[in-house]
């Protein structure tokens, strides 16, 4: 049985007394909950900050992204070591606006996965295809094309480290969302093209999120799907209520 896993994405939000009171207030509402796993990801100024408001809580701490080299001269990035010393256990790698407003490739995308696992994180790996592409009936073909590269040479063992989170790009920040039955046919394929790409065990292990415009109104309905296993949030993650309904009502 996987374990339900909610992250909140606070994508390039909250200021320091915003970001502690956000994560002060969600220890608060969900001290109680341990049957799903929770993690929120604040901008990379506010980790320690967000790490000592979160230290007496269930409630894990992840990071937007990272980079794939341990050290050295490369201005403005952030290695694993670095996260690990802020208390992270968790990073999201490859999301849309990473891929296709920063340009990130996914090849390097791969980079930053393996790297990630090595240096003891576990990734939030996001795929999703844009508008246009599910228009022209290639939801599955640039899904399956990510997760192949974005996996590249994983052992079975390695990836299990892995969350899959698929957010269709069209869903993001537009208050549309995948129709319940949309994800889970996704989320479907995504499993067996795991199972094809490793094996069974590691497929039925390994757990996928679904991301886009997810809130607390649809929370309950994606979350009856077999194959969603969680949710990466946006928008809803910034407000205490809405984020700890949400967890509340997978629990």
């Amino acid at each position: 049985m996987r374990k339900p896993f909610i992250a909140g994405n606070w994508k390039m939000n909250t200021n320091s007394a915003t970001a502690v009171a956000l994560a002060s207030g969600l220890v608060k509402e969900l001290d109680s909950v341990d049957t799903v796993d929770v993690s929120v990801c604040p901008p990379f100024v506010y980790l320690q900050s967000v790490a000592a408001a979160l230290s007496a809580s269930n409630i894990a701490l992840g990071a937007q992204d990272v980079f794939y080299e341990s050290n050295g001269a490369f201005t403005g990035e952030i290695s694993c070591e670095m996260l690990k010393d802020c208390s992270c256990s968790y990073v999201i790698l490859g999301h849309s606006e990473r891929r296709h407003i920063i340009g990130e490739t996914d090849e390097l995308i791969n980079k930053k996965v393996k790297a990630a696992i090595s240096g003891g994180l576990l990734p939030i790996f996001c795929v999703g295809e844009l508008l246009e592409e599910r228009d022209a009936g290639k939801t599955m073909e640039v899904v399956e094309s990510q997760i192949r590269k974005g996996l590249d040479g994983l052992c079975k063992e390695r990836v299990q480290a892995v969350t899959i989170a698929y957010e269709p790009v069209w869903a993001i920040g537009t208050g549309r969302t995948a129709t319940p039955q949309q994800a889970q046919e996704v989320h479907a394929m995504i499993r067996g093209l795991l199972e094809t790409l490793f094996d069974k065990n590691v497929a039925q292990a390994m757990r996928i999120q679904y991301g886009g415009s997810a809130k607390p109104s649809n929370t309950a309905e994606l979350m009856v799907q077999p194959d969603v296993d969680g949710l990466l949030v946006g928008g809803a993650s910034l407000k205490v209520a809405d984020f700890s309904q949400m967890v509340k009502t997978v629990a």
